[in-house]
């Protein structure tokens, strides 16, 4: 069992800025690959971003790249997402993910859940 737990939602103005943490246990977090997802009222989840376990390849939606950075700290066993000149179409809930492989993230099949971080911006 690996354990995910988000944090550092809130309330912020748009054109302001977020940094979301997901912290892990339980597992080797070096091995895994990790993502964020959200999902709004009446809507799908939706990829956001994905990092592989070395770092080394981060990918991201149309609509947060430039935007958004997806980054880890394996010694911490913690993911984070920077999220800049937020607008009030990211207001969702923040989830995070974890699989061995990348493309299981992406494809919102990961193994581990966290339960989700709320991020709201105003207009």
């Amino acid at each position: 069992q690996v354990q995910l737990v988000e944090s550092g939602g809130g309330l912020v103005q748009a054109g302001g800025s977020l940094r979301l943490s997901c912290a892990a246990s339980g597992r080797t977090f070096s091995s895994y690959a990790m993502g964020w997802f959200r999902q709004a009222p009446g809507k799908e989840r939706e990829f956001v971003a994905s990092i592989s376990w070395s770092g080394g390849n981060t990918r991201y939606a149309d609509s947060v790249k430039g935007r958004f950075t997806i980054s880890r700290d394996n010694a911490k066993s913690t993911v984070y997402l920077q999220m800049n000149s937020l607008k009030p179409e990211d207001t969702s809930v923040y989830y995070c993910s974890a699989a061995r492989l990348s493309e299981t993230v992406v494809a919102g099949h990961a193994t581990y859940w966290g339960q989700g971080t709320q991020v709201t911006v105003s207009s």
